[in-house]
């Protein structure tokens, strides 16, 4: 089989970080998938699977219910490596508007002092597997990582 896209970057020198992994063409838009990128791969641990579903869950529930963007995303969910999340959006969320969504999901997600939204067993198919104060710590981390970026290319 031909090696898909995202198995060709160097997963060696990739830092944490935003980056652009693949534009698809939808009808008249253009989807974006986007690397969020939490931790080092292979350099750092990796996240367990209790704070990565709880930053889903929070992030999703922000994200899905942002006043301006919440009908442009389209997906927002976990690598299965842990080290960070894939977010598909459709094309009118670029640039600096991208990094200040993030920067206020990550800043909400690292604030977040409340009942995990889907946390209970009607909505959730594992709702025991959360734990938000390392998802706290997690979306703190990145979101500094966030407020660093100053090149808006989101490029590997």
């Amino acid at each position: 089989m031909e090696k898909i896209a995202s198995f060709t970057v160097d997963h060696l020198n990739l830092k944490p970080g935003l980056y652009l992994s693949r534009e698809d063409q939808v009808g008249n838009q253009t989807i974006k998938s986007y690397d969020l990128r939490f931790t080092a791969p292979n350099f750092e641990p990796v996240m367990n699977t209790a704070e990565i579903h709880t930053i889903e869950h929070i992030g999703a529930t922000f994200l899905r219910n942002h006043p301006e963007f919440k009908d442009e995303v389209i997906y927002f969910g976990p690598m299965g490596c842990r080290t960070g999340f894939y977010l598909i959006l459709t094309d009118k969320v670029q640039g600096a508007d991208l990094l200040q969504l993030l920067q206020e999901t990550f800043k909400f997600t690292a604030e977040f002092d409340d009942e995990i939204p889907g946390a209970a067993a009607r909505d959730c198919g594992n709702y025991l597997d959360q734990n938000l104060p390392m998802a706290r710590y997690f979306s703190e981390r990145y979101y500094q990582v966030l407020t660093t970026i100053t090149d808006l290319t989101f490029s590997y």
